[in-house]
């Protein structure tokens, strides 16, 4: 079993449904308020890449709840200036939210996540008896 992608599952988007690549060219289900995810499947476990410039470890939240992987993120900010004859006040919010079902392979006891030039890192390390066995020699009877 692979990882799967639980975002818009059960309410695909109209719009993506009918601009399809066949139509007119199509559009790009790329979404900018959420990250795009690099699953890589290595020998010892998977590791999930989100690009995400800009933002802080705190703003992270890394969750497993009944082999569901969710990953969120939520960040605030608030600018206001006064001057003399005027206020100027200017805030921004972004968050992003992705779910994930983890192979029954997963260890979901050793997740590891690491923050680190923009880049988020969740390592999803296989269990035990999912690793392949190493090579052996057969002697001959």
């Amino acid at each position: 079993m692979s990882l799967v992608k639980r975002n818009n599952l059960f309410f695909p988007s109209l719009m993506n449904d009918l601009f399809t690549p066949d139509w007119f060219g199509g559009v790009d289900n790329w979404n900018p308020s959420v990250p795009a995810v690099n699953i890589k499947d290595n020998t010892d476990g998977f590791e999930l890449e989100l690009a995400v410039p800009g933002a802080k470890k705190e703003d992270f939240k890394v969750e497993v709840d009944n082999d569901i992987l969710t990953i969120s993120s939520e960040a605030k900010s608030e600018n206001e200036e006064t001057k003399e004859n005027y206020t100027r006040k200017e805030f921004t919010y972004s968050s992003f939210n992705r779910a994930f079902t983890l192979p029954e392979t997963v260890d979901g006891t050793k997740i590891d996540a690491k923050y680190e030039d923009g880049i988020l890192r969740v390592i999803l390390p296989k269990k035990d008896e999912a690793l392949p066995e190493p090579k052996r020699m057969i002697s001959i009877g």
